[in-house]
C-alpha cells in the first residue's frame, strides 16, 4: 500500500467519505505526498506536456499579445507581469524573450509567479536565471498594480466537487474506502444553493461539476484589472458551462483510473469558463475562443513559416508537428479554449473577435 493510499484510507476512517475536491487536493498538494509537491510532471519523461513545452511559438505570441495590450492601455510605467501555475517557467521565458524589442515594456514590468510546488519553483528559477522574479503562494498575494496575467492549464487542476441531479435535488459523488482500496459512492439527496440555476438546463441523472476556488480567483483577477488596468489570458480545456463527468487522471501521457495510484497521476477536470467570466466582473471578458483560432489570429502560421525557413530535417518535422498540435481541431486547437479579461473601458486583447 502506498503512503498516499494509506493516508486517504485513514482520513476516510476518521472523518467519513471525502468529496472529490478533498480527494484531489490531497492527491495533488499534500505537503509531503502530493503529486505536484514531489515531482516535475512535465515533458516526455513526465506525465503530460503543455503548449509552452511543445513550441516556443506559443509563448512568443502570448507575450506579444500581452505587450500589445499594454501599449493599447497607454504603456503604464510600473506593471506586474504574472503567471499562475508556470510549470518549468518555459512560458514566461518565451514571453520575456519575445517582448525584449517592445520599447519600454521590460523597463516597466516586474515578474511574479504563483506557484505552490517547491520542485517547480526551483525549475523556474533555473529557467529564468538573469531575470528578477518574485514567487507567491496565491494570486491574492500579487502587488496591487496594473496586472498583465497569464494562466495556462492552471484552473483545470483546481479541486472540483461533482453532483448528480436527482429530481429537484442533488447527490454528491464521494470517495469511500472499499475493501482496502478506494471507490466512489453517492451521498443523499439535498438541495445545493450553488446549483439552483442549473435546475433549468439539467435533468435527473445529469452531472454538474463545481470548482469552488475558481470564482474567488477570477474575482480577484477581475477586481485588479478593473481597478488598476491590465489584462488576463486564461488557457485551458473546458467549455462555457459545466456538464458531465470530466475528472481525469493522466500518467505517462495515458489516461488512468483516477482512484488508482493516488498521488502518482495528474488529476484535472474541464474548466467552467462561464463561472470565471461572470466572477471577473466588473472587468470585461472576451467570451471564449478556441486556442487554434486565437493563435492563427495572432499569426502562428507566419511565425512557423519564418522558423521553417531556417530549419532542416528533424527540426523542420518537429516544427510542423508542433504547429499542428497547437492549432489543429483534432489536436489542441479545439479542445483548448482561451478567455481574455480586460478593463471595460479599454480595448480588448488581440486575438479575439469582440
Amino acid at each position: 500500500m502506498s503512503a498516499m493510499l494509506g493516508h486517504l484510507l485513514e482520513r476516510i476512517n476518521d472523518t467519513g467519505p471525502l468529496t472529490v475536491a478533498d480527494f484531489m487536493a490531497d492527491c495533488l498538494l499534500h505537503p509531503t505526498l502530493g503529486y505536484y509537491t514531489t515531482r516535475d510532471p512535465l515533458g516526455v519523461t513526465g506525465d503530460f506536456t503543455t503548449a509552452p513545452e511543445i513550441s516556443q511559438m506559443f509563448g512568443e505570441l502570448v507575450g506579444l499579445a500581452l505587450a500589445q495590450s499594454w501599449l493599447d492601455q497607454g504603456a503604464p510605467n510600473q506593471i506586474v507581469l504574472a503567471e499562475a501555475g508556470p510549470g518549468r517557467g518555459t512560458l514566461m521565458a518565451d514571453i520575456l524573450r519575445a517582448t525584449r524589442a517592445v520599447p519600454g515594456f521590460h523597463a516597466a514590468l516586474s515578474v511574479h509567479l504563483v506557484e505552490a510546488s517547491p520542485i517547480l519553483r526551483a525549475k523556474q528559477q533555473e529557467m529564468l536565471a538573469g531575470h528578477s522574479v518574485t514567487w507567491h503562494d496565491s494570486i491574492a498575494d500579487l502587488p496591487e498594480a496594473p496586472l498583465w496575467f497569464v494562466a495556462n492549464e492552471f484552473f483545470d487542476a483546481l479541486p472540483i466537487r461533482q453532483f448528480i441531479r436527482d429530481g429537484e435535488g442533488w447527490r454528491e459523488k464521494r470517495v469511500i474506502a472499499q475493501d482496502g482500496d478506494l471507490g466512489f459512492a453517492l451521498g443523499g439527496i439535498a438541495p445545493v444553493a450553488a446549483l439552483e440555476h442549473r435546475l433549468d438546463d439539467t435533468e435527473t441523472g445529469d452531472m454538474v461539476e463545481v470548482c469552488t476556488p475558481a470564482a474567488p480567483l477570477a474575482a480577484e483577477l477581475g477586481r485588479r484589472i478593473a481597478d488598476h488596468g491590465g489584462a488576463a489570458l486564461i488557457f485551458d480545456y473546458g467549455g462555457w458551462r459545466s456538464q458531465g463527468d470530466t475528472l481525469q487522471a493522466v500518467k505517462a501521457h495515458q489516461k488512468v483510473n483516477p482512484l488508482a495510484g493516488p498521488g502518482e497521476a495528474d488529476l484535472t477536470a474541464h474548466v467552467d469558463f462561464e463561472t470565471l467570466a461572470k466572477a471577473a466582473a466588473p472587468a470585461a471578458h472576451t467570451g471564449l475562443t478556441t486556442q487554434g483560432v486565437f493563435l492563427e489570429r495572432l499569426g502562428i502560421t507566419g511565425r512557423a513559416q519564418a522558423l521553417a525557413a531556417r530549419a532542416t530535417d528533424a527540426a523542420l518535422d518537429d516544427l510542423v508537428a508542433a504547429h499542428r498540435r497547437l492549432t489543429h481541431p483534432d489536436e489542441m486547437g479545439t479542445l483548448f479554449k482561451v478567455l481574455g479579461l480586460y478593463p471595460a473601458t479599454k480595448t480588448p486583447l488581440p486575438g479575439f473577435d469582440v
